[in-house]
């Protein structure tokens, strides 16, 4: 079983590694909310440790929303977290603003905190990145239930050229209104000036929307992790299943291949990350969408075993002590 906690749902993830533990921050909701479907407009960022992936220690609420006006003032949701150059560690993470309590519409924008040790945070209220009308569809453009700007994941950029951030967005242009998912891309230089350019992808590849985007190097090359459910694929995939998806990547900033994107992790599984353990092996994690009898189980996995006997990765059936690396299978 992997980590939950007892009285609250859990979900969307991201994984932190000092080197001597692994940080774990989660989005959590209470279960005395009733309908998981509140969970969204009532998430915090909590935060726990551990040595393997597999026995977590809890360490309660790490982020909370902001005040009322506040880009983060309904929920704070899904980001990353990576370590400056400076030795602190900054979170990257999404905040939301639901427009009224009884609606959808919701705006998303980027905010980061920084931390000395991972335990404790403060925001950086200058720090704040929302979606581009160049490139990026608006909530005023009445196309969309949402202005989708969320799940930052950012990195480094790979030939030492500052950092690179992939966000869940949607285009303001092109295809059907449903099949403007894409990738959206920002660049910096120190973690605090952004600059936002055009999407990695194009919309037009059957995804209403691409979440909780992951660069990831698997079997000595690359590709991009993504989630999307059954429910919001379009175009030609609209009516097949959804859940953890993998698409072919030239490099880590693409371009990614959509039209070769296969499935990982059906949606009983969601919001998948490929993390290393200590041995360099790497796992899927991913939280459980689906329980006994259909209903939000709201909990993470233990580690899932990754194989690649084909062209794409696949789940395997192996815990963490009986799985072949990827770097043993490349020098066997």
């Amino acid at each position: 079983m992997g980590f939950s906690t007892r009285d609250h749902w859990v979900w969307d993830f991201w994984v932190a590694d000092d080197g001597a533990l692994f940080h774990l921050f989660y989005l959590h909701a209470p279960m005395s909310l009733g309908d998981p479907d509140l969970r969204h407009r009532n998430a915090r960022i909590g935060h726990a440790t551990s040595r393997d992936l597999v026995e977590w220690t809890d360490h309660g609420v790490a982020l909370i929303p902001g005040e009322p006006g506040e880009m983060d003032a309904s929920a704070t949701w899904t980001g990353s977290v990576i370590r400056a150059d400076d030795g602190s560690w900054r979170m990257f993470y999404t905040g939301s603003r639901f427009l009224a309590p009884n609606e959808i519409a919701n705006v998303e924008t980027v905010g980061v905190a920084r931390s000395d040790d991972l335990f404790s945070w403060h925001k950086l209220p200058e720090v704040r990145l929302s979606a581009d009308p160049r490139w990026y569809e608006l909530l005023s453009d009445e196309t969309w239930h949402e202005e989708a700007w969320r799940d930052p994941w950012v990195f480094r950029d790979p030939d030492g050229d500052g950092w690179h951030m992939l966000v869940t967005a949607r285009s303001r242009t092109g295809a059907t209104r449903r099949d403007r998912g894409v990738v959206g891309h920002a660049r910096s230089d120190d973690l605090s000036e952004w600059r936002i350019g055009p999407p990695l992808t194009e919309p037009g590849a059957g995804f209403a929307h691409l979440e909780v985007p992951q660069p990831v190097r698997l079997g000595g090359r690359d590709w991009l992790l993504f989630s999307c459910d059954a429910a919001h694929l379009a175009g030609e995939r609209h009516g097949g299943r959804g859940g953890i998806w993998i698409a072919p990547a030239a490099s880590p900033t693409g371009p990614y291949d959509l039209d070769r994107a296969e499935l990982l992790a059906d949606e009983r599984h969601y919001a998948g990350r490929v993390v290393t353990d200590r041995a360099g092996t790497p796992w899927l994690l991913a939280f459980e969408n689906a329980g006994s009898g259909g209903s939000f189980a709201g909990r993470l996995t233990d580690p899932l075993a990754l194989e690649q006997t084909g062209p794409t990765p696949r789940l395997a059936d192996a815990r963490p002590t009986e799985h072949q690396t990827y770097q043993e299978q490349e020098t066997s």
